[in-house]
């Protein structure tokens, strides 16, 4: 079954491996380190975000590296973008009942 992004991204262990990712490569053991599961757990969620290329394995020796792709989170910011307006133009709205309350205080 091919996943998306968004499938990736639902579960929150898959969203601290990004966000370890982020920072630096890692090889999955140095991302076991992090988590209170087995190596092979990680490995199966490397294995999801690596399908939605969330997450490029990159051959360093005999080690695999995991880099972030930029990219495909790009993807994900792209989707948000389209409630970040909805969220800034419910905000200025808030900011004006607001102002209309205080002003009124004032006036009273």
């Amino acid at each position: 079954m091919r996943r998306d992004v968004f499938q990736a991204i639902a579960d929150p262990t898959r969203r601290a491996i990004i966000l370890l990712i982020a920072a630096q490569a890692m090889t999955p053991n140095a991302i076991a380190a992090h988590f209170d599961m087995t190596r092979q757990a990680v490995s199966k969620h490397l294995q999801i975000l690596a399908e939605c290329d969330l997450v490029t394995p990159a051959q360093s020796g005999r080690e695999i590296i995991y880099e972030l792709n930029g990219t495909k989170m790009g993807e994900v910011d792209k989707w948000l973008e389209q409630f970040r307006k909805i969220w800034e133009d419910r905000f200025n709205e808030l900011d004006k009942v607001l102002l209309t309350i205080k002003k009124q205080r004032h006036e009273n």
